[in-house]
């Protein structure tokens, strides 16, 4: 269990800085400044130059003079932005009807049936949402009233949403965001302590104190749920069913385990549709976000059904337009065309050939530490050339240098050094080859500064 400080994160990695305001062109800062009375404080930017959208096509956004920028960051609109699949679908139900799930819909139903597909057997109940925020909240009231517990464990720079229950368990928002008494965190991947092949052991160790740390405050534990690429730890993928250890140590002490899926899934992994699986487990609750719709809000949690027979004879449980119509037909659109396009094989192969391609390119860049990944969603380590020490400077540098050069990125991590390749699954061969091209060149413009 981690005892150090929360003092790592920075609220928003690659987030725009007021204080650079002048060094705008006249056009953007007065977009920012009228953005900025309206939405006032909490809404962010990216970039120390904003980006300006207004088309977005495949792994492509465009902005008002046209310049084309390829998205090698962007998850949500799975696979790809404006897909015509999506925008026909929405399109025809929206002339048809949209409501929501308290009247007999086929579609809804076939919809959950082609999902519920892709999970393992004993995952068999879904409850559709509006965002993966609302799916983990749902996740955790009932792993707390199947339990009777409520302790909670998480990763040490876990983020699992913005309602005020997920963002108690997300540490990744923050020293100054509050995360719930009841909440342990834990942390396997701290870089100055961590061996890959004990990392299942060192996980199960800490899971452990966790639990007798709210046992002896008289909790004991409801909940561990992780994000199953650990994109807010830095983008830990392996090895291979590290999590193994990690769930029997949960079950074994009578909680439940929740796997996020919100970014690792839909294929993302290159390896089979959701995260968990490349680990050879089967978790108690599945969630899964916006990717769902291609940014349409929908979403769910996936339950064992045993999970929901008392909470839904005793709770009464509505999310009013989470399922409706409309968003469901995005949703199988989404679906179908994964299968149709070969997304998930598309993602292991342009996937492996892009980290092999950027550990080769980055062998003797001194900034650059460890390529970590799996299929399109790779992280790599920014460090100090000296004494190999995070670097979110450098981190931020990069990505910036990127942004010039029209492909955007972010980055991730404790300390906001892990740069954080994420595309749409559309993401082909082209798209590696110039993103590959303009990182070897933002590195080198980065390192002769």
């Amino acid at each position: 269990m981690s005892t150090q400080p929360r003092t790592a994160a920075p609220t928003m990695v690659n987030g725009f800085d007021p204080e650079r305001m002048s060094d705008l062109s006249p056009h953007t800062r007065d977009a920012v400044e009228r953005r900025n009375r309206v939405l006032g404080p909490v809404y962010r930017l990216f970039y120390h130059d904003p980006v300006e959208v207004v088309r977005g096509s495949g792994t492509y956004l465009y902005d008002a003079e046209g310049n084309e920028y390829l998205d090698a960051y962007n998850n949500v609109p799975c696979i790809g932005h404006s897909h015509p699949a999506v925008a026909d679908a929405v399109t025809r139900q929206l002339h048809t009807v949209n409501t929501n799930t308290r009247y007999l819909q086929p579609s809804i139903t076939e919809y959950a049936e082609d999902l519920l597909s892709t999970f393992p057997d004993a995952l068999s109940n879904i409850v559709f949402t509006c965002s993966g925020s609302e799916a983990n909240d749902l996740a955790l009231r009932v792993a707390k009233y199947v339990t009777g517990r409520r302790g909670i464990i998480v990763t040490a720079n876990a983020y699992h949403g913005v309602t005020e229950t997920v963002a108690a368990i997300s540490p990744s928002l923050g020293a100054r965001s509050p995360l719930d008494i009841h909440v342990r965190t834990v942390d396997p991947f701290d870089h100055r302590t961590a061996i890959d092949d004990a990392l299942g052991e060192r996980l199960r160790t800490q899971i452990r104190s966790a639990v007798d740390d709210l046992e002896r405050h008289g909790v004991g534990l409801a909940a561990f749920i992780a994000d199953s690429i650990f994109s807010s730890d830095g983008v830990r993928s392996d090895p291979t069913g590290f999590l193994r250890p990690a769930i029997d140590e949960v079950h074994r002490a009578g909680g439940l385990y929740i796997a996020d899926e919100v970014q690792p899934g839909f294929g993302r992994t290159g390896e089979s549709w959701w995260g968990f699986q490349r680990h050879g487990i089967e978790p108690d609750i599945a969630t899964i976000g916006k990717p769902m719709g291609n940014g349409m809000p929908i979403a769910a949690a996936v339950f064992r059904p045993d999970l929901l027979v008392e909470f839904g004879r005793n709770i009464r449980y509505f999310n009013t337009f989470g399922g409706n119509t409309v968003c469901v037909a995005a949703a199988q659109a989404v679906l179908d065309t994964i299968r149709a396009e070969g997304l998930i094989e598309r993602a292991a192969r342009v996937g492996a050939n892009l980290k092999r391609a950027v550990q080769h390119a980055t062998a003797d860049v001194d900034m650059i530490g460890e390529v970590r990944g799996c299929g399109l969603f790779l992280g790599a380590d920014v460090v100090d050339p000296v004494d190999g020490t995070p670097d979110a400077a450098g981190a931020a540098a990069v990505v910036n240098e990127l942004r010039r050069r029209r492909v955007l990125i972010s980055a991730s991590g404790p300390a906001g050094n892990v740069l954080k390749v994420r595309p749409p699954l559309a993401f082909g061969e082209p798209d590696a080859d110039r993103f590959l091209t303009e990182f070897a060149a933002a590195l080198t413009s980065v390192a002769q500064r």
